[in-house]
């Protein structure tokens, strides 16, 4: 059975969430899965744009370390999210293109209304727009507001045990990633257990708990959850205890920003929307082979949760390191209106 309510740049998830628990069907189940999935997977582009404009490729150095880290994690998130549409009978689809990610805009399903996401280069502005991507229902020390990722998980695990009968295993896809993170391994979902277990990991390592800004899963002791980890990096201060037990604030020592290559916000459609910066061949021809390695990518994954598929992620993860050399022969081609500035990777799916 194939999923509905697919346009990324529908208010499907705002919908769902305004339809009582109760009244949730075994449809709008597999929708919010599919929702979750298009939602993890928009987050890679922005963050992958800016870790491969960091231009000291030492992955230990502190700001690369953490966001290749929290893309490791949205990996992980988005296997889980898969594993639990799969298991209950659903389909994966990432290659439709209205289910691909549209940059700039807002994220798919009418989620934190009103946040537009964009492609660029790693600046203290980008670093404040993951954060607010991350944003918990109730972050430490800050007031709430709009619909967030965590809201519609937990609306996700409140209504999945109804359905716990339809949980099959089938269609599972393994992938270990616990260097990562210790709940990172993607794992199959064989019992309601298992599903509830797997929101857990991915709300927590996202937002911290009410009690912690600190990762629970974490791959490194005291890493922050992705919400306190990019604001840091976007105010340029350490997230540390302040006042009385459990107070925070961004007071800490000086958090530096890496040398990036400087990539202005990517046009929507690419750079042949951008007057006087459209690419000449060599540069085309840069831009067009970074797309086709990510529609491929797609592709793969998506066939890893199809009905052939082998139960592993496939030649996903290889593509990723070939997309990640071809963001950086990018990065190394100037704007022609403004030398200072460079191209970036488009993520555009070519169908």
């Amino acid at each position: 059975m194939r999923t509905g309510i697919l346009d990324y740049e529908s208010d499907a998830i705002v919908q769902l969430m305004n339809i009582a628990e109760e009244d949730w069907t075994e449809q709008e189940l597999k929708d919010a899965l599919q929702r979750a999935i298009m939602l993890e997977l928009s987050t890679i582009p922005p963050y992958a744009t800016a870790l491969w404009s960091i231009t000291d490729p030492d992955n230990t150095k502190p700001v690369r370390h953490t966001i290749r880290e929290i893309i490791f994690d949205e990996m992980s998130h988005f296997g889980l999210v898969c594993n639990m549409l799969t298991t209950i009978g659903g389909k994966v689809v990432l290659t439709d293109p209205a289910t691909v990610p549209k940059y700039p805009g807002q994220l798919p399903g009418g989620v934190n209304p009103g946040l537009e996401v964009y492609l660029s280069g790693l600046t203290r502005e980008s670093a404040a727009l993951f954060a607010s991507i991350e944003k918990p229902e109730h972050p430490l020390g800050f007031a709430a507001d709009g619909n967030t990722i965590g809201a519609f998980y937990q609306r996700i695990a409140d209504v999945f045990p109804k359905f716990a009968g339809l949980i099959s295993g089938q269609r599972q896809v393994k992938a270990s990633l616990t260097s990562h993170g210790a709940g990172n391994d993607i794992v199959p979902m064989n019992n309601i257990d298992d599903v509830l277990a797997a929101i857990h990991i991915i709300q927590t390592q996202g937002e911290g708990t009410d009690a912690s800004p600190e990762n629970p899963f974490h791959g490194d002791p005291g890493e922050l959850a992705h919400y306190y980890a990019f604001k840091e990096i976007a105010v340029g201060k350490k997230f540390v205890p302040v006042g009385q037990k459990g107070c925070y604030d961004f007071v800490g020592p000086d958090i530096p920003l890496p040398a990036a290559s400087q990539i202005p916000r990517i046009p929507g459609g690419g750079w042949i929307n951008s007057p006087g910066n459209e690419p000449d061949a060599n540069t085309a021809a840069l831009l067009a082979d970074f797309n086709q390695l990510y529609s491929q990518m797609l592709r793969a994954l998506e066939a890893a949760w199809g009905e052939g598929g082998d139960g592993t992620v496939g030649s996903a993860p290889s593509l990723m390191g070939k997309m990640r050399k071809a963001a950086q022969k990018i990065n190394g081609v100037k704007l022609p209106v403004d030398s200072l500035l460079v191209y970036g990777p488009e993520w555009l799916f070519l169908p």
